[in-house]
């Protein structure tokens, strides 16, 4: 018959090597087309054929799915739930957004109520504050009320001596005409005795004036200053008074500026309670929609659940078949292989083709009797009897019986192996083999004095080790003691060892113990003094094996100025007899140096090395 119409869902399908058999044979009459009427034609024109559609139906001789109208695929079914659990995750993130917002929301209300309170207390504040420097204004204007009239008094009562002033300086000068009249009388009189009476009144009269002068001058002066006096403080308190005005005026900006600020937080407070209602409003809306979908997320996980179920109930059905057709296919190939052996054993040890084999040796030719070495049949097998039995002579060929042709086989077989094998060789390989026996036992006799010359220098080496470990630690611990007193004054360090039988396995342990510490394990010191002590037992190998330099880098970074002058002193003791050369960042360090170098970065981005000879 012509092949069914469409493409074989075997060519859809990728599968390993090893299954694709299976999947041919199950897979081998199902077809994919495109259209539900295609499959129908296919099927009505070819009964044993599958067709399957691009929607998902499914159509055959006996059976009819259907891909869309059916129940959800598992894919489905994942799908929904993925899209409703990304929806739930979503709404669960829109929540805790508005949960936020209605915490700020909270806390805007709060603080806006607070500041509401702080412009309360700052508006009564300014009232009281209003009310003060009204009244002290009050009391100023009076002051300086007062001190105008004060000081207009004073400056009628300066008119006034004025006016005395000028009349006493009128009069003073009438009288000092009369009194040069007077004198002028009495010159003319000459030798006569002048009446001094007049005199005498006239210098009273002068005396007086004088008097009367200089007490108008000094009123007048105390006149001035009081009116200067009254002058200034009067002045002083206009402005005091211009200042009150202005403390009035941005009290009252101020209570107005609190005014407008408390309106703002009301309307702030307004706002922050509309926006509470719909934040509530929108959780309210959001817990509902929430709750809405964790009941379809609860109805689709059942779903899935079930179809999860059936899928694994499918699964294991496809799961059994493939395993019938795996172990068919199995059985099949060994057959295959079996055959395969069993023609190429053909070839090789007798030298027949597999064709020719069967057609002169099949089960459908006859097989010579079977007879023993004195040419009777043997008891076993009983197919001399049943040829007997047939009426079959001794020399003519029997049927082809396969079990009675297996026994003979087992028998031959053991005869065959009771022969045993015979090999022409064995001379050949006796000495081939003797001749290699005394060689390898040469070579063994040669790598047995070889093992012992080796054992031999590891023992002498490692006698040599043990003694120059030993001299060598002797001398490090005992320059360590005296390292270690001096870079730890009134401290002690020594140098453990882990086994003292064995030399050559044992481990060295830093013993520490710095002055006011009882500490001596190495892990219980501070930095400092880790690094110090670490420094010690390195200045200790130094003076126990000298070499002819050293390089130390940045060894004194967690030292302190006591403890790196001490670390200088024993550097410079060293330098006497070795080249060191220390990487430092120390500037007590750099000055006992003789020479130093250092890395200098340029404009251009060059390294440039500069060197100083100190010396």
């Amino acid at each position: 018959t012509a092949p069914a119409p469409g493409t074989s869902a075997t060519a859809l399908v990728s599968a390993p090597e090893q299954l694709r058999p299976a999947l041919g044979r199950l897979l081998a009459d199902t077809v994919v087309v495109d259209t539900l009427e295609t499959a129908e034609e296919v099927v009505k024109r070819h009964p044993g054929t599958t067709a399957v559609t691009a929607e998902g139906d499914l159509l055959s001789a006996h059976r009819v799915t259907g891909g869309s109208e059916g129940a959800p695929s598992l894919l489905e079914a994942q799908a929904a739930v993925d899209e409703a659990a990304a929806k739930l995750t979503e709404l669960e993130s829109r929540c805790e957004r508005l949960k936020e917002e209605q915490a700020r929301a909270k806390e805007a209300r709060r603080a806006a109520a607070a500041e509401v309170e702080d412009l309360a207390r700052r508006r009564s504040s300014a009232e009281r504050e209003k009310s003060r420097v009204a009244g002290r204004v009050g009391t100023l204007e009076g002051q300086a009320r007062a001190a105008r009239g004060e000081a207009e008094r004073a400056a009628a009562a300066v008119t006034k001596a004025q006016e005395a002033l000028a009349k006493a300086r009128q009069e003073a000068d009438e009288l000092a005409e009369s009194l040069a009249a007077a004198e002028e009388a009495q010159e003319a009189e000459g030798a006569a005795d002048p009446d001094t009476s007049v005199r005498d009144r006239l210098a009273a009269d002068g005396a007086n004036a004088r008097q009367t002068e200089m007490e108008a001058r000094l009123q007048v002066r105390t006149h001035e200053e009081r009116v200067k006096a009254i002058a200034g403080r009067a002045d002083a308190l206009d402005r005091g008074a211009r200042a009150e005005r202005e403390a009035r005026a941005r009290a009252e900006e101020r209570r107005a500026r609190l005014r407008h600020e408390a309106e703002v937080a009301q309307a702030v407070a307004d706002g922050s309670r509309q926006l509470l209602a719909h934040v509530e409003a929108s959780l309210q809306r959001a817990r509902e929609e929430r709750e809405g979908i964790e009941r379809a997320k609860a109805e689709r996980e059942q779903a899935l659940a079930d179809e999860r179920s059936q899928g694994r109930v499918l699964k294991d059905e496809l799961d059994k078949l493939t395993d019938s057709v795996h172990r068919g296919e199995v059985l099949g190939a060994e057959k295959r292989m079996r055959i395969e052996q069993l023609e190429t054993k053909a070839l090789e040890e007798l030298g027949v083709e597999p064709a020719g084999l069967i057609r002169d040796y099949g089960p459908d030719q006859l097989v010579p009797p079977s007879v023993t070495a004195e040419g009777e049949e043997p008891s076993e097998g009983g197919s001399g009897g049943r040829s007997a039995a047939a009426g079959h002579s001794h020399s003519e060929p029997v049927p082809f019986v396969r079990a009675e042709q297996e026994k003979r086989l087992k028998a031959a077989e053991r005869a065959y192996q009771k022969l045993g094998k015979i090999n022409p060789l064995a001379l050949e390989e006796f000495a081939a083999l003797e001749e290699r026996h005394q060689f390898l036992s040469e070579q063994l006799e040669d790598l047995k004095k070889t093992r012992a010359d080796l054992l031999q220098v590891v023992k002498e080496v490692d006698e040599r080790v043990e003694q120059v470990f030993t001299e060598a630690y002797h001398d490090t611990a005992r320059e360590f003691e005296g390292v270690f007193s001096r870079l730890f004054p009134g401290g002690e360090g020594r140098l453990v060892l882990t086994e003292p039988d064995s030399m050559l396995t044992t481990g060295v342990d830093v013993e520490a113990r710095p002055p006011g510490k009882k500490v001596k394990r190495l892990s219980l010191l501070s930095g400092g003094e880790r690094s110090l002590t670490a420094v010690a037992l390195l200045v200790s190998i130094f003076k126990a094996r000298p070499s002819p330099f050293y390089v130390m880098d940045e060894v004194e970074a967690a030292l302190d100025d006591t403890n790196l002058q001490r670390l200088i002193r024993i550097m410079e003791e060293l330098k006497d007899s070795s080249q060191l050369i220390v990487i430092t960042h120390q500037k007590r360090t750099m000055e006992v140096a003789d020479a130093l170098y250092g890395v200098s970065m340029q404009g251009d981005g060059v390294s440039k090395v500069i060197s100083q000879r100190l010396s």
